[in-house]
């Protein structure tokens, strides 16, 4: 078992992953390859106006183009050498790097895996066990667009976060990677089970999730 933070040993997969596949493999991210993804984690790490791009929603969508296009510029080869040099400062502090680093790049190291065809991976539980963590800390927040039904959410092994009061809810289960996918907005990579009634079902399934 390797002794690295969790994030740093994702970060340094996904980058060897970037290599591997070039720039113009396909994500799970809509409408972005590997080098927009790539451009996307560079600027989350070194541009404080990343916030607004990222969160601001479409009043900052100039901004956010402004801001890739500059990452994309310095080129595909540069932007992976870079993010495989490390965070910066700041986000390597021990009571945030876990929440800032640990959930985005396993996420994003999945949005490569699974593109390409990749199965789940089974050989890590420290992975499941921060995962879990994850869920417990961000699925009321993750889930906050959800109206009228309260959404349970399982992880067979770990525990469940029950549902906040409806009269209606549905349940959600699956491994902990499963769910961190799922509540991040990647419904169809995301192996879980849903059961609940046809309308707390479609209350689930046609809210936006995440950020």
């Amino acid at each position: 078992m390797s002794d690295q933070p969790l994030d740093a040993r994702e970060r340094a997969e996904l980058c060897d992953l970037f290599v591997a596949k070039g720039p113009d493999a396909p994500t799970l991210c809509e409408g972005w390859a590997t080098l927009d993804l790539a451009a996307h984690l560079l600027v989350r790490e070194t541009d404080l106006r990343s916030g607004l791009a990222i969160l601001g929603g479409g009043r900052f969508a100039s901004l956010e183009t402004k801001l890739m296009d500059g990452a994309r510029a310095q080129g595909y080869e540069r932007i992976v050498e870079r993010l495989r040099g490390g965070p910066p400062t700041l986000w390597r502090l021990p009571g945030l790097r876990p929440l800032l680093n640990e959930a985005e790049w396993f996420i994003h190291h999945e949005d490569v895996r699974r593109a390409g065809g990749d199965s789940p991976r089974t050989d890590r539980p420290d992975l499941d066990a921060a995962l879990w963590r994850n869920v417990r800390r961000t699925a009321r927040f993750m889930l906050r667009r959800v109206k009228g039904t309260g959404v349970a959410l399982e992880a067979p092994g770990f525990g469940e976060v029950p549902p906040r009061g409806h009269d209606q809810n549905v349940r959600l289960v699956g491994g902990p990677q499963e769910l961190v996918l799922y509540l991040s907005g990647r419904r169809s990579a995301a192996q879980v089970d849903i059961t609940g009634s046809d309308e707390a079902r479609a209350a689930l399934e046609s809210a936006s999730l995440g950020l």
